[in-house]
């Protein structure tokens, strides 16, 4: 019985020792892509606790921290992204240390003049309702589709006249949409910590003050896609309103088109009467806020 009893103390007394061993590898240098692969694939737990330690740690020092689930919710959701660019950049810095890379990645991060963390807004109902949508669309088909829909109001058909695509590829903008009704929204909305009472919120507030939501909507979705469009895949340069009307004339680019437009405000109202027959017909863009898929 006795040594039945210790067994727990003993395995949890195993664990430092092994986190110690395991942050050891970490900060070893590894010399090749293949090693790097390797040692961080064992270790990702370990590489997103610490990248979310120092979101929280963030936010406390700078005065935007409370013990809530969507606090919570908003650093677990930073912290993996840092992970993703780590995980991204970390074999072509090669050789390196893995942790130290990691950290110096997150105060570069933190250090920059205005980090999207300080952003005023990202904490109110509205700034989380927005950040998770744009987050979840540098990830996710159907929440990129459905940016088109939040932002601009267009169903299917407006989007794939706008962005120009044939029968085949529109084929795929209807499935988007009812996968992102059925459940996309939904799980997003969990994910960003949004709630049915907020959001029925938002919808009243819009309701009385239509005009100032949206421009206050507008301040934050520029603000979010500009640093959302430096996520994976790589960071799209806006074109020329020559350049657009090439691509189209020629029909390349499809999944830049889908990709960047969604994501760029400006160059959406710079392209959007170029796409098939009846984008020309659509109101130009501006931002109309919409909460429900």
């Amino acid at each position: 019985m006795i040594l039945t009893g210790m067994q727990p103390i003993l395995a949890r007394d195993a664990v430092v020792p092994e986190r110690a061993t395991t942050l050891g590898r970490l900060e070893d240098v590894v010399s090749t892509a293949e090693e790097f692969d390797r040692v961080v694939s064992q270790t990702l737990p370990i590489l997103l606790d610490r990248a979310s330690g120092y979101v929280k740690r963030f936010l406390r020092e700078t005065g935007q921290w409370s013990e809530d689930m969507a606090h919570e919710k908003f650093v677990l959701r930073w912290g993996a992204e840092y992970l993703e660019r780590f995980l991204v950049c970390g074999r072509s810095e090669v050789p390196c240390r893995p942790l130290f890379l990691l950290d110096s990645l997150v105060a570069k991060q933190h250090s920059q003049p205005e980090p999207f963390c300080y952003h005023p807004d990202i904490f109110t109902p509205l700034g989380r309702f927005l950040d998770g949508l744009v987050a979840r669309a540098v990830i996710s088909r159907d929440a990129l589709i459905a940016l088109y829909h939040h932002c601009y109001g267009w169903g299917p058909g407006e989007v794939i006249a706008v962005t120009g695509l044939n029968e085949s590829e529109s084929q795929r903008i209807y499935k988007n949409f009812r996968r992102w009704r059925d459940s996309g929204w939904q799980r997003t909305m969990d994910e960003s910590g949004m709630t049915e009472t907020e959001v029925k919120e938002l919808i009243g507030h819009q309701q009385r003050h239509r005009q100032r939501l949206n421009s206050e909507a507008e301040r934050i979705i520029r603000f979010a896609q500009a640093h959302y469009r430096k996520s994976e895949p790589d960071h799209y340069p806006c074109l020329s309103r020559s350049q657009w009307e090439e691509m189209f004339a020629q029909g390349y680019g499809c999944d830049y088109r889908i990709w960047h437009l969604a994501l760029c405000l400006d160059c959406l109202q710079t392209a959007w009467d170029l796409g098939r027959n009846g984008a020309s017909t659509i109101e130009k863009p501006h931002i109309e806020l919409h909460m429900r898929p």
